[in-house]
């Protein structure tokens, strides 16, 4: 099992949060579309070549954002991870991977 942590824009949470039902993240015992999420800042500076979402080349960027968590087994994870992908709108968007304690 593994935990995803994702960073998004609010306008952008719907259309995640049906990619990752859609690709089965978010699944525990007899409860499926699980996931939390945490307002956050997010900072980044787009370097020569970027094509930012928002932001200027060369200028610190502020964007309120989401903190989305959710669960995923393994057998989903690069579903999920392609899923992301697919609907979120930053060049690089950030998809933080840990792998869960299990016994």
């Amino acid at each position: 099992m593994f935990k995803l942590e994702i960073y998004i824009p609010e306008s952008h949470f719907k259309d995640l949060q049906i990619a990752l039902q859609k690709a089965g993240a978010g699944c525990m015992g007899n409860y499926d579309a699980c996931m939390s999420y945490t307002r956050v800042k997010g900072l980044w500076r787009p370097l020569n070549g970027a094509n930012p979402y928002r932001g200027e080349i060369g200028v610190i960027c502020e964007e309120d954002e989401l903190k989305v968590e959710v669960n995923v087994e393994k057998d989903k994870l690069k579903q999920t991870i392609q899923a992301i992908r697919a609907i979120h709108p930053y060049e690089e968007p950030l998809i933080n991977v840990i792998r869960l304690y299990s016994e």
